[in-house]
This record gives structure tokens, C-alpha cells and sequence, in this order.
């Protein structure tokens, strides 16, 4: 099963809206994955866990997985898009 690690600064508010699109879109499309929510500083020790890391900020170093900034899911601007690039990453 793939792991998708969502990340905020305080792991709390931006990364649960941005769970819950992630969740509904895994849903949508038929894909199991699990989602971890954590905090922007904990991704560097948690990345050997998950195929991809989903953010809502810039993200502090370069990793060895897939990374996509989700600002779309918090703006409501171009969320198709972002939902095709979680979609890739995971497929």
C-alpha cells in the first residue's frame, strides 16, 4: 500500500484540510494509500515511510521521493491539477 505524508509547519490545521482532500480524492479514484500527517520537520525522519510527501510550505531540504507542494488544496485555485500530480506520483 502506498504512504503519502501530508506536512504543515505545526502539523495541525493546513495539513488536516489538506488530508481531507487527499482522502476524498483517494476515495474518488479508487487508490488505497495511507495518509500521515506530521509537522514539516518531522519529514526528514519519516520519509523512509512513504512513496510521496504532500506540503503546504516550502519544504526545508531536497528528498529522495516524489514531493508536491499543495497550496491549491488551501487557495481552491487549481486543484484538478494538483489532484492529477497526487494521482501520478502515486501510481
Amino acid at each position: 500500500m502506498k504512504k503519502i505524508l501530508v506536512a504543515c509547519g505545526a502539523g495541525i490545521a493546513t495539513s488536516t484540510v489538506v488530508c481531507q482532500k487527499i482522502e476524498e480524492l483517494l476515495k474518488r479514484e479508487r487508490i488505497q494509500a495511507e495518509v500521515i500527517q506530521c509537522k514539516i520537520m518531522e519529514v526528514k525522519a519519516k520519509q523512509t515511510q512513504a512513496d510521496v510527501i504532500v506540503s503546504t510550505t516550502i519544504l526545508p531540504t531536497s528528498y529522495h521521493l516524489p514531493t508536491i507542494i499543495a497550496t491549491a488544496y488551501i487557495t481552491g485555485i487549481q486543484m484538478e491539477q494538483l489532484d492529477q500530480q497526487i494521482i501520478d506520483a502515486l501510481i
